[in-house]
């Protein structure tokens, strides 16, 4: 059995991870996906939260949202709409968004309940994200 499978995270302007790993979390659009080498094919939906994958036995993690990931025993790829690094996202902007969909969420109106939900999902993770950085 192999050790390692090759995990890919891109967005349309870059490309984030490409590395070896031992395991990788990915927030799919109806929860978690835990992958380890010679993982059983699949594609889903890629939801929004920290992806969050082991390279020589440290902790790696990456915001993700929107997009698809596809597993195959020899690797992953994860095509999101958009993705950053914890160290790249500032705290108090993503803490903002997240106030502003909650409050969205909470007034009734003419707001799009689920893009609010998803906005709010979104901020959320950057936020957990960030503030385990230490940003």
């Amino acid at each position: 059995m192999a050790e390692t499978f090759e995990l890919e995270v891109a967005t349309p302007d870059r490309l984030l991870v490409k590395d070896q790993v031992t395991e990788a979390q990915i927030p799919a659009l109806n929860g978690f996906l835990g992958v380890l080498p010679e993982h059983a094919p699949l594609l889903s939906e890629l939801g929004s939260g920290l992806l969050s994958y082991t390279v020589g036995g440290k902790a790696h993690s990456v915001v993700v949202s929107g997009g698809w990931v596809e597993v195959q025993p020899h690797g992953t790829r994860v095509l999101a709409k958009t993705a950053e690094r914890p160290d790249e996202i500032d705290l108090k902007r993503a803490q903002e968004s997240l106030d502003r969909a909650e409050r969205r969420l909470k007034e009734s109106g003419e707001w799009d309940i689920a893009r609010a939900l998803q906005a709010a999902e979104r901020a959320r993770a950057r936020v957990e994200a960030a503030s385990k950085s230490g940003r």
